[in-house]
Parts: structure tokens; C-alpha cells; sequence
């Protein structure tokens, strides 16, 4: 996959909670910190206190590859009990151009009304950050660098879906 393909990742999984259960741990922006290997802690920003659209919180992530880095990110899509969606409007103090990723929650109640079907996702772009300067940096390899960030992306949404679920199921 190349970057202009506009990659993106997205992981599924069933809970046995009630949709109503479910969302309220997912519109909580610390629970994916509680579970994301990168994502380390999370603030609202601007006096914000909960989820809506526009409102901003800035998150603080690190892995054993890319290092540490702190990201600003603003709610884009808020439809109770459906679908909370965010997007990473800046990277270490600087805007990128458009959003750097777009991270996504969405529910479903599963038919026979025993659960939740929560799949959660991302794409990359059309902001430029550090994915694209490196795949400048060495163009040769650009399908490989994209695959192992997808990669790392897969890993971490799967390891949020499973925290997600064991919160939600107990």
C-alpha cells in the first residue's frame, strides 16, 4: 500500500453489553489510553470536559520505533450511541495541513439483541506528518514502511478492542 492509496486499518469485534454500555466506554477518550500500546494519556483541551463536536483534547503516545510525540485532536463526528470520530489536527506543535488521522468508533447491536458489534478504525491523511517525510526520505521503500505502520496500527487497535470488550463484559 502506498500513502496515496489513503491507507487505513479497521478491527471488529462482538461484546456481549448493550450498545448503551459499550458507548460510554468508547466516548470516553481515556479508555483507549487505558488499552493502546501508543496512546499514553489524554487532556480536553480548551475547557472542554466531554465528547462533542469540535471539541479538542491532546493526546501524549509513544512506541519503541517511533519514540515519543503528543498529538491535538478534535471531534468530528459525535452521533450517540453510533459513531464517535476524531481527527489528529496537529503533531508536536504543528498543524498539519489537514488531519493526520481520522480514528473512528462505530456500534452496532448485534440481531438477536445479545450484544454489540464495535468496530474501530483509522486512516492515514491528507495531513503530512512524519509517515510522509520519511517515506520521502527513502521512496524505494514506501510499501514497506507503509505496511509495518499499518501494521503497528492494526496491533494496537486490536489490543483497544479487547480492552474495550473485557471492560465492557464485566
Amino acid at each position: 500500500m502506498r500513502l496515496v492509496d489513503v491507507p487505513r486499518v479497521e478491527c471488529a469485534t462482538e461484546i456481549a453489553a448493550d450498545p448503551k454500555r459499550v458507548w460510554a466506554l468508547v466516548s470516553d477518550i481515556s479508555t483507549p489510553a487505558r488499552h493502546s500500546p501508543e496512546l499514553q494519556e489524554v487532556e480536553w483541551l480548551d475547557g472542554a470536559e466531554e465528547p462533542a463536536v469540535g471539541a479538542c483534547f491532546s493526546g501524549r503516545n509513544h512506541n519503541d520505533v517511533l519514540g515519543e510525540w503528543r498529538t491535538v485532536s478534535r471531534i468530528a463526528q459525535f452521533a450517540e450511541p453510533r459513531v464517535f470520530a476524531w481527527e489528529v489536527v496537529r503533531y508536536n506543535d504543528r498543524d498539519l495541513g489537514g488531519p493526520l488521522t481520522i480514528w473512528t468508533f462505530t456500534l452496532e447491536p448485534l440481531t438477536d439483541g445479545a450484544g454489540t458489534r464495535l468496530r474501530h478504525g483509522m486512516r492515514l491523511g491528507p495531513g503530512r506528518g512524519p509517515l510522509n517525510a520519511f517515506v520521502e526520505r527513502y521512496p524505494e521503500r514506501e510499501e514497506q514502511i507503509v505496511d509495518g505502520r499499518l501494521a503497528l496500527l492494526r496491533t494496537g487497535i486490536e489490543k483497544t478492542l479487547a480492552g474495550v470488550k473485557a471492560e465492557a463484559e464485566s
